[in-house]
C-alpha cells in the first residue's frame, strides 16, 4: 500500500520544502533576499543525518520544535514520530500549528520525522524498513520486503536515544505515528516492544500483510503478556473497502481488519491498554491521511486543562 499520490497533491507546497531544502532547514531567521525561483523553505526545522552502524545506511531525521521550546527552558515535551516523513512531515507540522490557532486544542510536542534511507526512494525504503515478513505483494515494485525488526532495532538504539539526547524530551510520553505500511510497522512495535513509545497512531494499517501476519504476531503476545500499557488510536477512510467507490480498487476490507483488530484488543482485558478507532466518511487510503493525522493529535495528545 502506497500513501503518496494524492496527499502529495494536495500538500504539495508544504512537502516539496521539506525535500529540497534539507540543507537550509535550520532553525534561524528568513534571509534578507532570496533569488528569484528558490525553493521555499521550511522556516524553523532541522535536518540530521542518523546512520544505522548495523546496515550502514543513512536515514535522516527532520525536527521540528514546539512554539514555546526556547521561552520554557526547564520544561520537557512529548514527542511524536512519525514514518514517511518526506510527506507526513509538514502536512503534520502545519496541521499542529493551525489547529492550535484560537487556543490551545493539542497539547505542544517535539515533531521528528522519520525519513527514508539515503539513496533510497520511497516505496523501496518503506517496503524494505516497515514490513515484518518478506512475504510482499505479488505486484510489490520491488522484492524487498521483512527488515521491519532491524529498522525497529535501529529506532531503539539509534533514532530515538539521539532525540533525547539533544533535546527536551520527555521518554515516558513517546508518540509514533504510522500510515499504511507505517502503520504496520506501529503494531510489530506494540506486540514486540510496547514500552519503546506510550501511544500508536495506526492509520489505515496494511494488517493485510502476508495473510495478516500481524494478527498472529498479537496472538503470541497476549499467550505470554496479561497487560499491554499503551493508547492505540486507530484510523481509517470507508473507502477502504473493495466495492465501496472506484476510488478503491483494493480487494482487501481493511476496515474490517481494523475493526477485528480493535474487538481483539478490547477483549484480552489489558488494564492498561486504551485502545479506540474511526472510520472517516468519504475517504479512502490517500485522501485520509490528513483528517487521520487531525483526529489522531486531538486524542492521543489533547492540550492539559
Amino acid at each position: 500500500m502506497k500513501a503518496f499520490g494524492l496527499v502529495l497533491v494536495l500538500f504539495a507546497a508544504i512537502a516539496a520544502s521539506a525535500c529540497t531544502e534539507r540543507a537550509d532547514a535550520q532553525s534561524g531567521p528568513a534571509p534578507a533576499v532570496r533569488a528569484e525561483g528558490a525553493p521555499y523553505v521550511l522556516q524553523g526545522t532541522q535536518v540530521w543525518t542518523m546512520p544505522d552502524p548495523v546496515s550502514g545506511r543513512d536515514y535522516e531525521v527532520f525536527v521540528s520544535l514546539p512554539a514555546s521550546y526556547e521561552t520554557s527552558p526547564q520544561r520537557r515535551y512529548p514527542v511524536l514520530y512519525v514514518t514517511d516523513a518526506d510527506y507526513a512531515f509538514p502536512i503534520l507540522r502545519q496541521i499542529a500549528r493551525r489547529v492550535n490557532l484560537e487556543g490551545p486544542v493539542l497539547e505542544e510536542f517535539i515533531l521528528v520525522g522519520l525519513s527514508y534511507a539515503r539513496g533510497d526512494n520511497g516505496t523501496v525504503s518503506r517496503n524494505r524498513d516497515y514490513t515484518p515478513t518478506p512475504n510482499g505483494p505479488r505486484n510489490a515494485s520491488t522484492g524487498l520486503h521483512g527488515q521491519g525488526a532491524a529498522y525497529q532495532a535501529y529506532l531503539k538504539a539509534q533514532a530515538v536515544p539521539f532525540i533525547e539526547s539533544r533535546f527536551r524530551a520527555d521518554p515516558a510520553r513517546r508518540v509514533l505515528l504510522g500510515h499504511s505500511y507505517g502503520g504496520l510497522l506501529g503494531a510489530q512495535i506494540l506486540f514486540t516492544d510496547p514500552g519503546l513509545f506510550h501511544a500508536y497512531v495506526l492509520g489505515s494499517p496494511s494488517f493485510w500483510f502476508d495473510k495478516r501476519h500481524i494478527m498472529r504476531v498479537e496472538a503470541d503476545y497476549a499467550r505470554t503478556h496479561r497487560d499491554l500499557p499503551a493508547h492505540v488510536y486507530m484510523y481509517i477512510g470507508a473507502y477502504e473497502v473493495p466495492g465501496s467507490s472506484p476510488r478503491n480498487t483494493k480487494d482487501t476490507d481493511m476496515v474490517a481488519d481494523m475493526r477485528a483488530m480493535e474487538r481483539t484488543l478490547k477483549s484480552r482485558g489489558y488494564p492498561s491498554l486504551k485502545a479506540q478507532s474511526t472510520v472517516l466518511e468519504d475517504e479512502d487510503h490517500l485522501t485520509v491521511a490528513p483528517v487521520g493525522f487531525t483526529r489522531a493529535l486531538m486524542a492521543v495528545l489533547p492540550a492539559r486543562r
